[in-house]
């Protein structure tokens, strides 16, 4: 495709900036148009900083559903339900009930493994030229109980039925792979493919790499109306302007539902909320990142600070803080990392970001049924920074209309 060809891009997060890096190496024209202003906030820079070929198994799963009722009630729970009348949400909902079972796990855990192994190669590509403390360490699964850890082994059991690499601990074996850290635990599953990153600094390193290659970032603009007719979008209004656009990628995060609106489609997407908290001065700082697994919690040192972060809470699109989800976070700490305490965290300003949630647990990724010359990326939930650099990827050969290499009916944004 000619450089003439203009890619726009709706949302500047690592998605977005991904599509954008791949698809100007394809040699196409690229503007992305970001909501927040370039000192400001979103997803892409608050989290955990994971890249997880560990999580193969999508959210909508066995036991969810008896899990989340359970924690429905505790206002300090890692998964959480915002109840309100919402025709939306009640989809969604009925969604997630079908899917959370185990013949949906079984078709899609492959997948999801191939496409965070692919990204993980991607991000070893890029660290290669840039620093953003790529670490290529794995990742502990903490587990406080044998119980826990026996269903944690199972996870491992799966990992090695799809060719991937997994070692249950004992205690005294998950001491000896991270001894910077004391811990309390009954042992954990060692995943040695995982990674962990500085997101905010990934987040800068991809905006200069849009740039260096010749794409533009348009930051702290309101979109006005998107002019389309006749199954094709022809321009964005923003702020009094008129961007025409030829390819349009609709990256928003949990506002992509809101934008498709728009365009007559309905996408079952909900906001999971999400909090982290980052400690600058640690008493302890661990090698490896790590998941409190029972807890739900993840813990990733990143340039001498380590940040832990946690929660699901599916509501709407407001970053309020909730005081009761970010203890819950803060009280787990201490059960596992003894050497901390809850007097730590009194001072730290806790962080929310909001997750797209598709009711499968899968990512959007594909064509726009209603308009040809529309993409969609969305959906990721906890793995949009992991996945980021595949989806990219897969964007840019789409946009080319090149063969991604993945079974792409999983992701369809026409699937349910």
């Amino acid at each position: 495709m000619s450089k003439d060809r203009h890619v726009f891009i709706i949302g500047g997060g690592v998605i977005g900036l991904c599509s954008a890096y791949y698809a100007l190496q394809q040699g196409h024209r690229v503007t992305i148009w970001e909501r927040e202003p370039e000192k400001g906030d979103n997803c892409s820079l608050g989290n955990a900083g994971m890249v997880v070929p560990s999580h193969f198994i999508p959210l909508a799963a066995p036991g969810m559903i008896a899990k989340g009722l359970r924690w429905m009630f505790n206002p300090q729970s890692p998964f959480y339900v915002k109840p309100r009348l919402s025709p939306a949400l009640m989809r969604w909902g009925w969604l997630f009930y079908r899917h959370a079972n185990s013949a949906h796990v079984d078709a899609c855990k492959q997948l999801l493994l191939d496409l965070n192994l692919r990204s993980r190669e991607l991000f070893a590509e890029i660290a290669k030229e840039s620093d953003f403390d790529f670490q290529q360490r794995g990742l502990l699964m903490l587990c406080r109980t044998q119980k826990g850890l026996d269903e944690e082994a199972e996870v491992a059991e799966m990992a090695h039925s799809l060719g991937s690499r997994a070692e249950v601990l004992d205690a005294a074996a998950t001491a000896k792979m991270d001894p910077d850290i004391t811990m309390n635990v009954a042992g954990s599953v060692w995943f040695p493919d995982d990674c962990h990153l500085n997101p905010n600094a990934f987040t800068a390193v991809m905006r200069e790499r849009v740039r260096a290659a010749g794409g533009e970032i348009l930051f702290g603009q309101s979109l006005d109306r998107i002019e389309h007719s006749q199954g094709k979008v022809h321009a964005i209004h923003s702020k009094g302007q008129r961007f025409a656009v030829d390819q349009l990628l609709i990256a928003g995060g949990s506002w992509s539902a809101e934008i498709l609106r728009e365009l007559g489609t309905s996408l079952p997407l909900q906001a999971g909320k999400g909090y982290s908290l980052t400690l600058t001065q640690p008493k302890q700082l661990p090698k490896l990142c790590s998941i409190f697994a029972e807890a739900k919690v993840a813990i990733t040192p990143m340039n001498g600070s380590l940040r832990f972060a946690g929660t699901m809470e599916v509501g709407d699109l407001s970053l309020k803080i909730n005081p009761q989800r970010v203890k819950g976070i803060v009280r787990s700490v201490q059960p596992y990392f003894p050497a901390f305490s809850e007097e730590d965290f009194a001072e730290i300003t806790p962080w929310a970001g909001l997750r797209p949630v598709s009711p499968d647990g899968m990512p959007y990724l594909g064509r726009a049924p209603r308009h040809e010359n529309v993409l969609i990326a969305t959906g990721h939930a906890m793995m949009g920074l992991s996945l980021a650099p595949i989806t990219g990827k897969i964007v840019a050969d789409l946009l080319t209309e090149n063969q991604p290499g993945f079974a792409m009916e999983r992701l369809a944004v026409d699937r349910f």
